[in-house]
């Protein structure tokens, strides 16, 4: 009786042995699985949402206003679109304001960044705002180093050192809002203005 029993015990320990070894083989295997998706999902990997997922040479588009006349037009060298955040990164960027019954508004940096789901424009290096004159208003044109432009709202703003020039009067100062669709421009800190000598009768 005894030799049976052991026998049993014997075939029992062997059974829950392999019935070990499998579960262990088997939280192996998932546990390496778990690790590889884990390495392909790495941002650092190319992940799909840190990269490009479309490239456009030489692009323009046009946003259109509610009775569908242009309002205005960015183009560029190179648009870059990132699907995280929304944003383009755009090589040698160019806004116009085309908006009806507003003096046309063009603005050309070196680099730029469109927010798309904030409609908001950021310029970076040589900004060059000119803006033509109008029966009633002067010529304008302001330099800076950075810029951002809200298109829809007809606003642009920076908080850096400008250098403007409005008819034949040179305006310098830090920090400036422009809003084209009420011709006015506000400027942050205390500014210079000079005007050139009245002409000698």
């Amino acid at each position: 009786m005894a030799p049976s029993n052991y026998k049993r015990t014997a075939h029992r320990w062997k059974l829950l042995t392999i019935m070990m070894v499998g579960v262990f083989c088997a939280f192996g295997s998932f546990w390496l699985l778990q690790v590889m998706q884990g390495e392909d999902e790495d941002p650092r990997l190319a992940g799909p949402s840190s990269e490009p997922d479309y490239i456009v040479e030489n692009f323009s588009f046009v946003r259109m206003t509610q009775d569908g006349k242009p309002s205005y037009v960015v183009s560029g060298k190179r648009l870059a679109h990132r699907p995280l955040g929304d944003v383009s990164e755009v090589e040698a960027p160019v806004v116009q304001g085309m908006t009806p019954g507003r003096p046309r508004m063009t603005v050309v940096a070196k680099q730029g960044r469109i927010f798309h789901e904030e409609h908001r424009v950021d310029l970076l290096g040589n900004v060059d705002i000119q803006r033509p004159a109008t029966p009633t208003s002067e010529a304008l044109r302001v330099r800076t180093q950075a810029l951002t432009v809200l298109p829809d709202e007809e606003i642009m703003k920076t908080d850096k050192p400008i250098e403007m020039q409005l008819g034949a009067a040179t305006v310098t100062g830090t920090g400036m809002v422009a809003n084209n669709a009420t011709q006015k421009l506000h400027l942050a800190s205390r500014g210079q203005i000079v005007y050139p000598p009245r002409a000698q009768r």
